[in-house]
């Protein structure tokens, strides 16, 4: 039955247009683009942030390791750079170019001693942005609490432990920084996000002597 005031050639073109879908794919391919492209982007780049904080997580901790097992004796070192800290740094150092890190040219001569005796930093100015070693920082003084659940902060800052038996030990951060496409992408669904700058990876250690 045709509509009222409408040709029934027009009416029937018109029901044959509603009927016709052969563009539909073409729309929901449009619209699921740009969430497609946000998904695929934050699984490489969640997946690639990862991986380096496994790596940085590992250098750390072979790092402390070395440096723990070193004797305490050679800190403060009024000579120079103890032989424990240089240790730790060229863990640190050798990790990273083996595993083709940027280690933005940061040598032992970049390392200087902080606000106490036992702790020593580095950082690379030049770098950041771009992708590379930000900052290294070793505390071969580092202390917390022997029933301390708390992680080590990234500078490395010894622990408050509150009446409880301390626990002397060696502490390396590393801080790298990583360039994020995700935060780009996302913006095609009108969001935004803040994403850290930098992948820290902190490990602590034992002294053993």
């Amino acid at each position: 039955m045709s509509s009222p005031g409408l040709p029934a050639g027009r009416n029937r073109i018109g029901r044959l247009a509603w009927r016709d879908d052969r563009a539909a794919q073409l729309v929901e391919f449009a619209v699921a683009l740009p969430l497609l492209v946000v998904f695929v982007v934050g699984i490489f780049d969640f997946s690639g942030a990862f991986t380096l904080k496994q790596k940085l997580t590992n250098a750390a901790r072979d790092a402390a390791r070395v440096a723990a097992a070193d004797p305490a004796t050679d800190v403060p070192e009024p000579s120079g750079l103890p032989v424990s800290v240089s240790d730790a740094f060229q863990v640190v150092d050798n990790y990273l170019v083996a595993n083709k890190l940027n280690d933005c040219g940061i040598t032992q001569a970049n390392l200087t001693a902080g606000a106490t005796a036992l702790t020593w930093s580095a950082s690379a100015g030049a770098c950041p942005p771009t992708p590379g070693l930000a900052s290294i920082s070793i505390n071969r003084g580092y202390f917390f609490s022997a029933n301390s659940t708390q992680a080590a902060s990234a500078d490395c800052s010894p622990q408050n432990p509150g009446g409880q038996t301390a626990v002397i030990a060696t502490c390396v951060s590393i801080q790298y920084a990583y360039q994020w496409k995700f935060g780009r992408v996302a913006s095609l669904l009108g969001g935004t996000t803040g994403l850290p700058t930098v992948v820290t990876a902190t490990a602590v250690a034992m002294n053993e002597n």
